[in-house]
């Protein structure tokens, strides 16, 4: 099994920029101390859903502060950027970050930033299929010449050249299963799950990754990541306090993806949804919330039920304050991960119970 950080550097009460940016580093460097396998950056504009609007250049200031840990985004928003510009950068922080990069690519799904980067969230579909073709052949290829319906590229050489050959690992987030086929087809790897999505829908796209896997005749084994909302505590009574911080998360991706969200001078107001879920499912069937006996328990639940190969790990959630988080991780690494050494995430249909 691998476990990752992800980090999304969310802030709901505005906090300063460098105290938001120095406590994500901390943390990045906490993980690489605790032999954590990756951290992973999520981009985002304009909100204080996420203070990341370049996730690669995050990566290279992490793996400048850190020695063994890779070093990945999840997700770029390939129709927010030029396809041969990304190409470049990505290219650039290979090269920085010594190969310790992994690129994580998605669609994007909130209105609110497309609107201001003037891109029709509509077409995000026919636009990211037509950005990841060309970035992989502009990485692989010595020259790129294409002519798609968003992009007229004449002959172009990208430089610099990547180390990691022939490009750094590709990963793709997928929820639907169109998204979760494709992926499989084009011989990428995938990050599913939302990280407060509950444990049935996890279930449900391993399952769509397997009839994926089985029909393209990719052949076994694959690499499957999913993320989760992570907080180890010494009690359950402390591990459930922390509820808010995720409700907090869940109002505000719920009320993002529905373009309903309020945000005033960047920040994003927390509002009550009319239909909510009870927070004993929430903690119980969407969160690795407990004490480490519990969230051992849940992680082993996970990979009984799924091929998982990689636990994304989401510990700074809402409003925890850094001190919490880095507690939270410390536990986590010390009385869960240890739990899992000599597992491998199975990445195989075969040894999955049903």
């Amino acid at each position: 099994m691998q476990f990752g950080v992800f980090l999304l550097l969310q802030s709901p009460d505005v906090q300063p920029s460098p105290t938001v940016y120095d406590n994500a580093i901390e943390q990045a460097e906490l993980a690489d101390k605790l032999g954590f396998n990756t951290v992973w950056l999520a981009e985002h504009h304009f909100s204080s859903y996420g203070y990341l609007p370049y996730p690669l250049m995050m990566a290279i200031k992490i793996a400048e502060r850190t020695k063994n840990i890779r070093v990945g985004t999840a997700v770029l928003v390939l129709p927010l950027h030029h396809p041969v510009k990304l190409a470049e950068e990505i290219a650039m922080a290979d090269q920085l970050t010594n190969g310790r990069i992994e690129i994580g690519f998605g669609r994007g799904y909130q209105e609110y930033e497309f609107d201001r980067l003037g891109v029709d969230i509509n077409e995000n579909r026919e636009m990211f299929d037509e950005s990841l073709e060309i970035i992989s052949k502009a990485l692989q290829e010595d020259t790129i010449t294409y002519d798609g319906k968003y992009y007229k590229i004449p002959e172009t050489a990208i430089f610099p050249r990547t180390i990691q050959n022939p490009h750094p690992p590709f990963w793709i987030a997928a929820q639907s299963p169109e998204s979760i086929k494709k992926v499989v087809q084009k011989g990428y790897k995938c990050i599913t799950g939302g990280s407060s999505a509950p444990s049935g829908a996890v279930k449900e796209n391993w399952e769509v990754f397997q009839n994926a896997v089985e029909e393209s005749g990719a052949g076994w084994p694959q690499e499957f990541a999913i993320q989760k909302q992570i907080f180890v505590a010494e009690t359950e009574e402390e591990a459930r306090k922390e509820l808010n911080n995720a409700m907090w998360h869940y109002r505000l991706v719920t009320s993002l993806r529905a373009n309903t969200q309020v945000v005033e001078k960047g920040k994003a107001i927390e509002t009550i949804l009319d239909k909510e879920p009870d927070l004993d499912t929430v903690y119980d069937e969407w969160l690795i919330f407990g004490d480490p006996e519990t969230c051992t328990k849940k992680i082993q639940k996970l990979i009984d039920t799924t091929g998982i190969t990689s636990l994304n790990c989401v510990f700074k959630i809402g409003r925890m304050d850094n001190e919490k988080v880095m507690k939270s991780m410390n536990l986590f690494a010390k009385e869960v991960m240890p739990q899992f050494k000599n597992v491998i995430g199975s990445g195989q249909k075969s040894t999955v119970k049903q």
